[in-house]
């Protein structure tokens, strides 16, 4: 997307990221959790923030429906608004990352195009970006269904909803995949945890 702003100048600070994480003992990233609609994501990203703060890693929870009400609150949901809302995540997360913090993005996200720009905004910053895709059968989502959003988007009052009348691109090279239909939310957020260990994110226990 092409800045529309002119006379306009990044303007570099004097701390370096190496100080700032330093002065926080922390590694910023993100997880970006993507899938169906009552696949999961936000529960397993509630439960490991839980699990992080305990931990005492400085972690911070978005989450798709809270950002709709406040900085995107003037998005709908068509193809061209779904990639605005994921275009604008994607550059509140890097900041997040670039702060320090362990980032819990938690987004339907179903165009692989879009989930890719979120990820190339992290690599252009030097910052790491990991996919996890939790990988919830349409079948069990549906029979969960939390918000009765399936039952309505089987009825016609919903229209253009992921994995009915529109599609779900599933991730083809996620660094995680959970499997929360198979997997109790535990295994789930011990999966997360381990994974992060591996990447040297958060200490071994």
């Amino acid at each position: 997307m092409t800045t529309k702003a002119t006379n306009i100048h990044f303007h570099e600070g004097d701390i370096t990221r190496e100080e700032r994480w330093g002065s926080l003992n922390t590694t910023g990233c993100t997880l970006w959790f993507t899938g169906l609609s009552a696949s999961g994501k936000s529960t397993i990203a509630c439960a490991l923030e839980q699990v992080l703060v305990q931990r005492k890693v400085h972690c911070f929870r978005l989450d798709g429906d809270n950002i709709r009400m406040g900085l995107n609150n003037n998005l709908g949901f068509s193809a061209e608004d779904r990639a605005e809302n994921i275009r604008r995540i994607g550059e509140v997360s890097k900041l997040f990352a670039d702060s320090g913090c362990v980032t819990l993005s938690s987004f339907i996200s179903p165009y692989t195009k879009d989930r890719d720009a979120a990820r190339k905004f992290h690599e252009d910053a030097g910052l790491k970006f990991f996919e996890v895709f939790v990988d919830a059968s349409l079948e069990v989502c549906e029979q969960r269904d939390p918000k009765g959003l399936y039952k309505k988007a089987r009825a016609g009052e919903i229209k253009g909803f992921t994995g009915i009348d529109d599609p779900y691109e599933a991730p083809t090279n996620a660094e995680l995949i959970l499997k929360p239909g198979d997997d109790p939310l535990e295994d789930c957020v011990v999966q997360c945890v381990e994974f992060l260990e591996k990447q040297g994110i958060v200490p071994a226990e």
